[in-house]
């Protein structure tokens, strides 16, 4: 049945270990962060406020890599959407800085999770996912907070833009792309063929 061999392939992630493929799914998983945040940025920016589907790449990283990987991609996949809303939008080089932070907070918080509560060794994963990765989120969502109404401030003085208003359409922004991307994460851990594909990188091949 599905479940089971979906069950299988999620039992294998204990054989991980970091070796040419490892490091080329991670390699993937930032090109892939950086790939869907540069296109959906382009495609619906307005202001500081822009869709970012970068976390895509953080939470498939996370799941199935654990917390080391997740936090590597969430802070690598975060240099495209850094530089949009740093260097090229407000924030100047602290967005360079403090987004990438923040995502790969995401990153390492859902991983820990996944692997704390064990979901991958439960008889439908996908059902855990979903909580899984909203929770995921909400350091990253403090973190926001704080770089907003202390960080930035502090170190690029007042800005015209940033207001209240705009800081609390920047976190309903981000909690609607969560909460739809802990649907689509749910239906992914739910997959046998994509969790077999994404468990192939990190188990050993015996020799026939």
């Amino acid at each position: 049945m599905q479940v089971t061999r979906c069950g299988g392939s999620f039992a294998m992630l204990r054989q991980f270990r970091w070796d040419s493929r490892a490091v080329a799914f991670t390699a993937m998983m930032v090109a892939l962060g950086n790939g869907l945040s540069a296109l959906s940025i382009g495609l619906a920016k307005v202001g500081q406020i822009g869709l970012d589907l970068s976390h895509v790449a953080t939470f498939i990283a996370a799941i199935y890599g654990g917390p080391v990987l997740g936090f590597l991609t969430g802070l690598l996949g975060g240099i495209v959407p850094g530089i949009h809303f740093g260097p090229l939008g407000g924030l100047a080089w602290l967005g360079l800085i403090g987004l990438p932070i923040g995502k790969s907070l995401t990153g390492l918080t859902t991983g820990g999770l996944y692997r704390l509560l064990k979901v991958s060794r439960r008889t439908k994963p996908s059902l855990l996912t979903i909580p899984v990765v909203l929770v995921g989120y909400i350091p990253e969502c403090l973190f926001t907070v704080f770089f907003f109404l202390a960080l930035v401030p502090r170190f690029l003085g007042p800005l015209p833009w940033l207001t209240v208003s705009v800081l609390i359409s920047i976190l309903v922004k981000a909690w609607i792309e969560i909460a739809l991307m802990s649907a689509f994460m749910g239906a992914l851990t739910g997959s046998a063929g994509f969790t077999t594909f994404v468990t192939s990188f990190f188990t050993v091949r015996k020799s026939q």
